[in-house]
């Protein structure tokens, strides 16, 4: 079995003048996996290679993909990613996986981007302060989620309802109100951190249904799971599949 023609193109895109040592210890592996990845998977679908990288490394955080991730991250500036939406894909992520797994890819980002000449820290993102935050960040859960949501911050249980809060001013207000990625993309990343990290089919569920509310459809969001698995897996992906399926149904 040889290389296609299609997946050597697409590799030598991502990887200018790169000659994989793999293509000399495990060639049978490489044929197949870059058959697949780069040829068969990017062709399935007219999904832009910008967005394609973006759903990729909001994927290897979310599946822990550290080394991958390292190489994948100059392929996705290659190919448009900016420093500024590469570093918001990085932030968003310690609110859906926590700074525990988040910080090894903070420190993978900035080695290449520096090694890369880019100048840190870029410039800042933040639209809220710590007195708007809450306010800011409860209207984009209600942008995004939908009326439903408006007064979240104050409901449920008193002995939990601070999460609730931390969700409107944390996870929204310090992430989603942030400049260099728009709702669309940020949902789009969130729904790659959880279907790659598992076991987090509920959030997953109703994260589908917000990327189809505002406007990231079915058929969208089946592009972004197949982009992904070759890097996370049939498993999560056809779990990643059914949630959205199911929040598909429950919106017609």
């Amino acid at each position: 079995m040889e290389i296609t023609e299609a997946a050597k193109a697409y590799h030598e895109r991502m990887f200018p003048g790169y000659h994989s040592k793999f293509l000399e210890t495990d060639p049978e592996f490489i044929e197949r996996f870059d058959n697949f990845a780069f040829d068969e998977v990017v062709n399935s679908d007219d999904l832009d290679d910008h967005t394609r990288m973006m759903a990729i490394l909001a994927a290897l955080i979310g599946c822990q993909g550290i080394d991958e991730f390292k190489a994948m991250l100059p392929a996705a500036l290659n190919f448009g990613v900016t420093p500024v939406e590469a570093k918001e894909i990085v932030y968003q992520a310690a609110a859906y996986l926590g700074i525990g797994r988040v910080f090894p890819f903070l420190h993978a980002l900035n080695d290449i981007l520096t090694a890369r000449g880019v100048k840190l820290p870029l410039d800042g993102q933040a639209t809220t302060t710590m007195e708007t935050r809450l306010e800011a960040g409860s209207q984009a859960q209600v942008d995004i989620f939908g009326e439903g949501m408006r007064g979240f911050q104050d409901s449920g249980p008193e002995e939990s309802r601070h999460i609730n809060k931390w969700l409107a001013d944390n996870c929204f207000g310090d992430y989603y109100t942030r400049k260099g990625l728009d709702y669309r993309q940020r949902e789009m990343i969130t729904f790659c951190f959880l279907a790659a990290q598992g076991g987090c089919e509920p959030q997953l569920t109703s994260h589908a249904a917000a990327n189809l509310r505002i406007g990231n459809d079915k058929a969208f969001l089946i592009k972004i799971i197949s982009q992904c698995l070759p890097y996370i897996g049939y498993p999560r992906s056809l779990n990643a599949l059914r949630c959205v399926n199911d929040a598909a149904k429950e919106d017609a």
